[in-house]
């Protein structure tokens, strides 16, 4: 990894590990989502580092070498945009552009309602604006949809998921998530992980990812465990009733959008019709462009990390 230099910054009180390189210019902030670490930026980070950007990928709270909080009412989105946006007035800098993934991207969109002056643009990878619905809660509304073995609904009892990715192993369960091109809502065998998200893990692993970026994953997850990624999902209902204040508020934020047409947050909860249909470009009045790529799966910053990166170049030298 050419450059990369690594940290601990203390924010919101709270031990931050941040992977960077390149020491002067904008900054490109980058969020990783779910069971991922600073690493699924490596390419990006050393691309932008080197066309004249800082690019800043933290291990986000709950994961890798950052400070995981034992109570899972630290995980709200209030937390983590804190996180954030003391990390942002730590590097000194008044605006950052932002790149974010799955539940960096949730996140993502929480700092441009927040704190919009901070952000210069945004590229999203995979998750819209997930737009509240202030009649039924996220999870309920999920469950409602896909039922109680939807993952979202299976990752709510604390403990109960921890328990049943143990008895698969964290190599089995990095690999069946990050290899997965099952399109649709990733619904769990009962009772146990089983197959979890991929029925058809295969044993080779794709051309983008290599054992040793499998290695990576599993020894930061084997030392932490998954209960800090996994309270994210348990603050759904949470950030709903935390987040009334801005029900139907408007991102202003200018925005790049990008997904593959195999992600399964693109393929399942109504999702494409959202994007298409005019919903997206209703809340995001500056939603610039959507791109989909075709034949691309959900971990599009590592499957297609070229395109990935030439797309946030592209967008962020406009500003």
């Amino acid at each position: 990894m050419e450059g990369i230099e690594h940290r601990t910054v203390e924010v919101n009180g709270i031990k931050m590990h941040i992977a960077e390189k390149g020491k002067e210019g904008p900054v490109v902030l980058f969020l990783h989502g779910f069971p991922e670490l600073w690493y699924s930026w490596r390419h990006q980070i050393v691309a932008l580092g080197s066309l004249g950007y800082r690019a800043v990928a933290p291990d986000l709270r709950g994961y890798g070498d950052t400070e995981a909080p034992s109570s899972i009412s630290s995980y709200t989105g209030f937390h983590i945009v804190g996180d954030l946006v003391a990390l942002i007035d730590l590097l000194g800098v008044d605006q950052v552009f932002l790149v974010a993934h799955d539940w960096g991207a949730i996140i993502g969109w929480y700092l441009c309602m927040f704190r919009p002056e901070r952000i210069k643009a945004y590229v999203c990878l995979s998750v819209p604006l997930l737009r509240r619905n202030p009649k039924i809660k996220t999870v309920d509304a999920m469950r409602a949809a896909y039922g109680d073995d939807y993952y979202i609904s299976r990752f709510q009892e604390p403990g109960k998921m921890e328990a049943e990715m143990a008895e698969v192993g964290t190599a089995y369960v990095m690999k069946n998530i990050l290899t997965t091109r099952q399109t649709g809502p990733p619904i769990f065998p009962k009772g146990e992980y089983g197959t979890g998200f991929n029925p058809d893990t295969p044993d080779t692993l794709p051309s983008w990812l290599t054992e040793e970026d499998l290695a990576y994953f599993v020894s930061k997850f084997e030392k932490t465990g998954f209960t800090g990624a996994l309270n994210y999902y348990r603050n759904f209902n949470v950030n709903w009733e935390l987040m009334a204040p801005w029900n139907g508020v408007k991102i202003k934020v200018p925005v790049k959008f990008i997904t593959g047409d195999l992600d399964m947050v693109y393929t399942s909860l109504n999702m494409k019709e959202y994007i298409h249909g005019g919903g997206f470009k209703e809340d995001v009045p500056n939603l610039e462009e959507v791109i989909i790529q075709k034949g691309v799966a959900h971990f599009n910053n590592q499957e297609a990390a070229e395109e990935i990166s030439n797309h946030i170049y592209e967008f962020t030298k406009k500003f």
